[in-house]
């Protein structure tokens, strides 16, 4: 009996101790209707330390899979601590959107081309949403700089692909990305685009991928590297970190976020 009772106090303690909010007290939510993708997303929003007591307007990041961004209660597989993280600057601050996936359908809605066996191909209309509906009403109800100098977007895996067809696809709106594990195994049609359209030597790109996320990440990741040098655009706009030993998980990309985020931001 006593064990029994051991037993389902040590299970009612594991679950509140994982169902303990982390987020960061900058953080807010809400709820948004996605006409793109006739659903509804939740997006998490981190204001900087000193929003409420100042007039600055601040850059603006989007980033993709919100709900590893900010708290381990809504991340099965760990948080980035982007909250954490900005919370101890008190300069080079930023506004960062996260945008939740769609569970379920996170290929479908992450994948700018459809897979023959993965299918997909919402990605397009996943983008469409962030620059017609979301983004008007960020500029709208917060104060952010709303230029394309001032807006980047961060993504790992199929939200790395993302960020990288976001700014090839739409430099008028977004003028860097943050690149981490990038997904180009799945969609290699991203390499002809890359080639074929026109990058303003002005888009500056941060990629990131470990050695023990697969024998083609690397391969994939130097190939567009390679691609964009190739274009023109400068070795002063892109950094290409490749990593000993990093691994496909939410603490690799957590680890140098900080990184990603002072390059793309502060010497921008």
């Amino acid at each position: 009996m006593k064990k029994l009772l051991f037993l389902i106090l040590f299970l009612v303690l594991n679950q509140t101790a994982r169902s303990q909010s982390t987020a960061s007290e900058q953080v807010v939510t809400f709820e948004m209707n996605v006409p793109q993708l006739n659903t509804q997303k939740k997006i998490w929003v981190y204001l900087p330390i000193d929003y409420k007591k100042s007039t600055k307007s601040y850059p603006v990041i989007y980033m993709f899979d919100a709900q590893n961004l900010f708290d381990a209660e809504t991340s099965y597989v760990g948080e980035w601590k982007v909250d954490e993280y900005l919370d101890t600057l008190t300069k080079g601050q930023s506004i960062i959107i996260g945008i939740e996936h769609g569970n379920e359908k996170r290929i479908e809605e992450l994948t700018p081309y459809a897979h023959a066996s993965y299918g997909g191909g919402k990605g397009k209309a996943f983008l469409n949403f962030i620059i017609d509906t979301l983004k008007p009403y960020v500029d709208n109800n917060y104060r952010t700089k709303s230029d394309v100098r001032n807006t980047s977007i961060i993504g790992s895996s199929l939200g790395g692909l993302m960020a990288f067809y976001a700014v090839v696809n739409h430099s008028d709106t977004f003028g860097q990305a943050g690149v981490f594990s990038p997904a180009f195994w799945i969609n290699p049609e991203i390499y002809d685009l890359a080639e074929t359209n026109e990058i303003p030597k002005s888009s500056r790109f941060y990629f990131l991928v470990g050695t023990d996320e697969g024998e083609s990440m690397v391969p994939n990741q130097e190939r567009m590297v390679k691609l964009l040098l190739d274009k023109g655009i400068s070795a002063t706009q892109i950094k290409n970190y490749i990593i000993e030993g990093g691994q496909h998980n939410e603490a690799f990309w957590s680890n140098h976020f900080p990184d990603a985020y002072q390059w793309l931001l502060n010497e921008n």
